[in-house]
């Protein structure tokens, strides 16, 4: 097995900063975004001599041109010395290199839509936005000190000189307390939720060594996500359904009172002013955020506890969902199902832990019964049950999750898949179509 590469991931630390410390961090944020902006303007006027030069090249480069030191007395805008008093060593060099990567990325952008790069025919050339809501990197000994996990020691702008500040620590996270993960340079996060520490973290992955099974994934509008976690010989060890239904009901609730406003808005014509309900629109994102993580997290738990070689999904990715009949909901529906951020959330997570995430072939998954009996018929007033061709009833999403989980072991496990299985020219299901039965069928294959 390769060894894991390294994966960086950010905690979120909540600060408990006085009154007067309040004001000081806000005036250290606004006072590192103003010397962004004069950057900016500096670094674009010069890129021409400035675009080829690496990052290390770079910082010095620009330094030259605006720092003023003994050894440099003539420089060409003396006026960020005068302008930014003091400004420490470490805060100007993040500043450059932030002001540099704002530059890079207008000039690439600008020169795609010079050469015809375009999403509309119409659509308007790129702006270089120097005014960015970036927040100061702390470099450590220079910008803050920490003193355990219960006080920071920041350096901040006073309004005339800068000044050291402790300030408390009220929130933290896990990564910290674990060894292999290196902590990197955090930075001062100001928005209306509150003050906090944004901590990067290093994270290298253990080796595993896995137990033969798989984690597999069903997700569905009905039932968030339903887990299956299936053996190489085909032998189902647990299976689970995880709906958050309070945090759903939740966000339906509030996207049902949208359409109540809209109508009492509009009457029966008219249009909706331009960000109409979006204070309601953004909850709703940030319920489904929730959502996405709760859901990612106890999938996660439960592919650690078994110890498995991979999670499983479905590739879903272009998938268009079909609209339901007049007047039902089952749009809506499609519309909060959070397959790719339940997804992503899941491999950003699984990673952490050196794990891998597979995907295989969506056709057929709950259509097939997992016994090998054939397709299965829905039931039309309750979508989620199945009833096999041999009278069998049974669940639906858990029977997708069971051939999800058997397709996921041949993609992983198998050397050759298609014993037992017929190609698509003899009018007989695909090879991918596998099931949970094939396994039983092929026994306990050796791993690749």
């Amino acid at each position: 097995m390769k060894t894991p590469a390294k994966v960086i991931r950010t905690d979120k630390w909540r600060l408990n900063p006085t009154t007067e410390q309040r004001v000081l961090l806000s005036e250290t944020v606004e006072v590192y975004r103003r010397a962004c902006r004069y950057l900016v303007g500096i670094i674009y006027t010069h890129w021409g001599e400035l675009g080829d030069l690496t990052a290390d090249q770079l910082t010095p480069a620009v330094e030259k041109l605006m720092h003023k030191t003994a050894k440099r007395p003539n420089i060409k805008y003396p006026q960020f010395n005068k302008t930014f008093y003091k400004f420490p060593s470490y805060l100007r060099r993040a500043a450059i290199a932030f002001s540099a990567g704002q530059v890079s990325s207008f000039v690439t952008r600008y020169r795609d839509w010079q050469s015809g790069s375009r999403k509309r025919k119409d659509a308007k050339p790129p702006r270089l936005n120097a005014s960015t809501g970036c927040y100061p990197s702390l470099y450590k000994g220079q910008c803050y000190k920490l003193h355990g996990f219960n006080t920071v020691e920041v350096k901040v702008f006073n309004g005339s000189d800068w000044i050291w500040t402790d300030v408390h620590i009220t929130g933290l996270r896990e990564r910290h307390l674990v060894a292999s993960n290196k902590m990197m340079s955090p930075s001062i996060v100001i928005n209306n939720r509150g003050y906090y520490l944004s901590v990067p973290f290093t994270c290298k992955p253990e080796k595993r060594k896995p137990e033969a099974n798989v984690t597999a994934v069903d997700l569905g509008i009905n039932t968030t996500a339903t887990i299956a976690v299936v053996t190489h010989s085909g032998t189902v060890i647990h299976a689970e359904f995880v709906h958050p239904g309070r945090d759903i009901d939740r966000r339906d609730k509030r996207l049902k009172s949208v359409s109540t406003r809209a109508s009492l808005t509009m009457g029966k014509g008219g249009k909706l002013h331009k960000g109409f309900c979006s204070k309601t629109y953004d909850k709703c994102r940030r319920i489904n955020h929730q959502i996405g993580h709760i859901v990612s997290k106890r999938i996660v738990e439960i592919a650690k506890k078994f110890n498995s070689s991979a999670i499983v999904f479905e590739n879903l990715k272009g998938w268009r969902p079909k609209g339901g009949k007049k007047r039902s909901n089952l749009r809506q529906k499609f519309h909060g199902w959070l397959k790719s951020k339940i997804r992503d959330f899941t491999e950003m997570k699984w990673a952490e832990l050196g794990g891998r995430v597979v995907e295989v072939v969506a056709a057929y998954t709950s259509k097939l019964a997992y016994d090998g009996s054939g397709v299965v018929k829905r039931n039309s007033k309750k979508y989620s049950l199945a009833t096999f061709t041999s009278g069998k009833r049974f669940n639906a999403d858990l029977n997708g999750a069971y051939n999800i989980g058997a397709r996921g072991v041949f993609k992983l496990v198998c050397r050759n898949d298609n014993e037992g299985r017929s190609s698509k020219r003899s009018g007989r299901p695909p090879r991918s179509w596998v099931c949970l039965c094939d396994l039983w069928v092929s026994g306990n294959p050796k791993l690749a």
